[in-house]
């Protein structure tokens, strides 16, 4: 499955109101992300030292509601899977070309 063919299906699922869908995607994609952030969270609590295949499982199923959240703010947004992915990798390139990957900054 393509970026592309992903959030079109991923589209069919959108239930939330138009005149706030930047905004719920947004919070959306916050939430989602917190509740991956949580799983690794729970894990170190607990002292746990490995991460077992339920683990990875629950957070390969939050990255999915992840990703959710970021085709359907993209396309809020006007644009497509691939070319989020595009210019990301675009801009990954330019700064490892540069020697610029560490370092912090949106404009390195």
């Amino acid at each position: 499955m393509t970026f592309n063919e992903y959030q079109e299906l991923a589209l069919e699922t959108a239930v939330y109101p138009d005149e706030s869908a930047i905004a719920y995607t947004t919070l959306g994609l916050c939430s989602e992300a917190g509740e991956v952030a949580d799983k690794l969270k729970k894990i170190i609590r607990d002292g746990a030292s490995n991460y077992d295949e339920d683990f990875y499982t629950s957070v390969a199923k939050e990255l999915g509601d992840v990703l959710w959240y970021v085709a359907a703010l993209a396309h809020e947004m006007g644009f497509t899977m691939s070319e989020v992915a595009e210019m990301n990798y675009n801009k990954l390139k330019d700064r490892h070309q540069r020697n610029k990957i560490g370092g912090s900054g949106d404009e390195r």
